[in-house]
């Protein structure tokens, strides 16, 4: 198994995209879900990386209600995403990171995160297109 790397969030966001473009998905909420895919898998490799294990991306569009639903799965059931107050974001944070989530969450119609027996955890961000 190859070593995940922050480019597997690029490439997440290309796949997302491409898959969502050929299921007719709106451009809105192709363009809405490629950020939130990017963010997500960021997220996945930078801390919810354990040795030999990777994370899942998983979608499910439905067409006539224009509802998208982002799984993440990673092995790190033990580290939960929290999004931070914007008054506690400093210029430390913001040059090293910590905004990703925020981002997500104004993006997304809804998200939270589920456990993933054994020990892992799946963040699943609900989007919908224009109605």
């Amino acid at each position: 198994m190859t070593e995940r790397t922050r480019r597997d969030a690029r490439l997440a966001r290309l796949l997302g995209v491409s898959q969502l473009r050929s299921w007719g998905a709106p451009d809105d909420l192709t363009e809405r879900a490629g950020i939130v895919v990017a963010e997500l898998v960021a997220n996945a490799v930078l801390h919810g990386h354990l040795p030999g294990r990777s994370f899942r991306l998983t979608l499910g569009f439905e067409e006539s209600p224009g509802r998208l639903r982002i799984d993440v799965t990673d092995a790190r059931g033990d580290r939960w995403p929290m999004v931070r107050p914007a008054s506690a974001v400093t210029d430390t944070v913001l040059h090293a990171g910590g905004r990703g989530l925020s981002l997500v969450a104004a993006i997304a119609d809804h998200w939270e995160t589920l456990p993933y027996p054994p020990s892992g955890k799946t963040v699943r961000v609900e989007l919908t297109g224009p109605s």
